[in-house]
């Protein structure tokens, strides 16, 4: 997905979301481990990608985004207009990056953390748009 010639960044969320579409219908615990899963790994992965390819958060490393997916959409009814939301919400929190710069952290940490973070204000603001209908 990394390696899509335009967004690769849109096309690694799209992979997350239908992973979060899989993961909707089983139990909440699975999906959390399968989010940790995510999470861990990812941090290693990135970190030795950026090793390999001499390249600060390169844009073919994908994970962050599918980890960020997971978190926007966790415990989101599956349908429609949150998975929209969540999924439009996050790339437009991963795309502005609002504060703190959490990218400048070293390895996969910043390359993860970023998104993680950007995954909680989705989820935010998802939570909200439930609140409101």
């Amino acid at each position: 997905m990394g390696y899509c010639p335009v967004a690769p960044g849109t096309c690694g969320s799209a992979l997350g979301l239908v992973l979060v579409i899989m993961l909707t219908s089983r139990p909440l615990w699975l999906y959390g481990l399968v989010l940790a899963a995510v999470i861990l790994l990812g941090i290693w992965a990135s970190g030795e990608a950026e090793q390999l390819l001499d390249q600060k958060d390169a844009s073919c490393i994908v994970v962050d985004e599918i980890a960020g997916m997971l978190i926007a959409c966790v415990a989101v009814p599956l349908s429609f207009l949150p998975l929209l939301a969540g999924f439009a919400l996050f790339r437009l929190f991963d795309i502005v990056k609002p504060l703190p710069r959490l990218e400048t952290l070293p390895g996969g940490w910043g390359v993860m953390l970023d998104d993680i973070f950007a995954g909680v204000l989705a989820q935010g603001g998802v939570r909200l748009l439930l609140l409101a209908t």
